[in-house]
């Protein structure tokens, strides 16, 4: 039987969500990549846009409430770039900062902890159309964009992301192209990725100078596991785990850039964007690092000679310069086609308190999208229940083998945009009526509401 699951004193629990996704209202803010590409026919799949997304801005308070409902005790949220600087540069707008004033007001007043992501994405337009992270400009505009939120809510915010995933941002976004800019160039995206951790690096000192307290990252490293023994797949799997986790672990761990990564990307890149003094830069100290977790990258490489679908084709271009390789998910998958494996979760907490010794580590993000069966006010979800059950338990099991693990976030509070998913994958543990915004807990809500409440003080 299995033991009844408990969450330990002083592990602490919360809900995420990011601005593009839910917050609507598109006309209060400039524009954003992500606009842009959403604007493009055929990039998301159902052609959904920003709006109306969640309608949260018009819905704060309700939502406010449902997090309160939950009993949680943190919630991790992104400001919007362009809400707050419509244009990544010059003026700042009054009434964005405004909105996320009440935002962070109401989570206090409801003695909720406001965890703030920086970066979720959506970079203003008009930095993109100068180059977006192609630019080292970019990584300045960043920087001082940092400052200035720490300046206007640093005395509230308990703690800072600067980045989320900046993985997806360079190389679906820079490489693969199916995620904003919708740009397909390997170079491009390993100066997007390396700009990326600069802009991190670059706005550390600058959110400490304005007393922001708890600074640091959120990555979404995934464990990669070898199908066999085969040289092919030893050598494609090396080659992906160095692209999707130790390229940013090096960074941040002061290890720059690793010679078996230039060896293999040198038909791409001469890592000529690497300036003189960005390695240390990039390696500031961090007082924590978020980890985004949701499946494993489980590989078989193929003969030089293979012939690959235009699938996997398109999956490889998110891992430039990769040998000819497959990805094979086993059962059971989430609707995303991705693999559950709980134990990766485990896994992956360990490297990173191996790579990052000393490094408070929180679960920023895990879910799953899957299947909910509506019967009438009641929306179940047991698959869901059963998949955050299993990887919170995962993830305090890295903390029982001495992993500094402090805290879990599941993914989503609401049923939101999943970027180029649009609105047919839903991570919610609410669920979202598209025409009246209604938001109805779902029965994994409740059950989170549950453990939470049984909490020992």
């Amino acid at each position: 039987m299995t033991p009844e699951l408990v969450i330990p004193p002083g592990f602490q629990c919360g809900v995420a969500t990011s601005a593009w996704q839910i917050e609507g209202d598109s006309a209060g803010r400039g524009p954003s990549i992500w606009d842009d590409f959403a604007a493009k026919p055929g990039t998301i799949i159902d052609a959904t846009t920003a709006d109306p997304a969640c309608d949260h801005i018009a819905h704060l308070d309700d939502d406010l409430d449902w997090l309160t409902w939950l009993g949680i005790d943190a919630y991790r949220f992104s400001i919007s770039w362009p809400r707050v600087q419509p244009t990544g540069q010059g003026a700042f707008s009054p009434h964005g900062i405004d909105f996320y004033n009440r935002l962070i007001d109401g989570l206090i007043k409801r003695g909720i902890e406001p965890v703030a992501t920086l970066y979720h994405w959506d970079l203003p337009s008009a930095l993109g159309d100068q180059g977006g992270w192609l630019e080292r400009d970019t990584c300045e505009r960043f920087a001082d964009y940092s400052q200035r939120m720490a300046e206007e809510f640093g005395d509230r915010v308990g703690r800072w992301a600067t980045l989320n995933e900046p993985w997806v941002s360079a190389y679906l976004g820079y490489a693969a192209g199916i995620h904003a800019p919708g740009i397909t160039d390997p170079n491009s995206a390993m100066t997007a990725a390396f700009h990326l951790m600069l802009a991190h690096g670059l706005a550390m000192p600058r959110l400490r100078a304005a007393q922001a307290r708890n600074c640091g990252i959120v990555l979404n490293l995934i464990p990669t596991l070898p199908e066999d023994e085969q040289p092919e797949t030893m050598a494609a799997s090396a080659h992906i785990d160095r692209l999707h986790n130790q390229f940013f672990l090096d960074l941040l761990a002061g290890r720059g850039v690793s010679d078996g990564l230039r060896k293999s990307l040198a038909q791409f890149t001469d890592f000529a964007f690497v300036g003189d003094d960005d390695l240390s830069t990039i390696a500031a100290p961090i007082d924590w690092i978020g980890e985004n977790y949701y499946t494993v990258n489980r590989v078989r490489g193929l003969p030089a000679s293979t012939p690959l679908s235009q699938v996997e084709t398109q999956v490889l271009s998110a891992y430039p310069g990769c040998p000819p390789a497959q990805f094979k998910p086993r059962e059971p998958r989430s609707d995303m086609g991705w693999e559950v494996v709980p134990a990766g979760l485990t896994s992956i907490l360990h490297t990173m308190a191996t790579a990052l010794p000393g490094t408070p580590i929180w679960i920023t993000e895990n879910g799953a999208a899957m299947g909910d069966v509506h019967d009438g006010p009641h929306v179940h979800d047991p698959l869901r229940m059963d998949y955050l059950r299993s990887h919170i338990e995962a993830a305090l099991q890295a903390r029982d083998e001495g992993v500094d693990v402090r805290g879990y976030f599941a993914w989503s509070l609401l049923d939101n945009i999943e970027w180029a998913e649009g609105m047919t994958k839903r991570f919610g543990i609410f669920a979202v009526d598209p025409v009246t915004q209604q938001r109805t807990p779902k029965d994994s809500a409740h059950w989170y509401r549950d453990l939470l409440a049984a909490r020992q003080a």
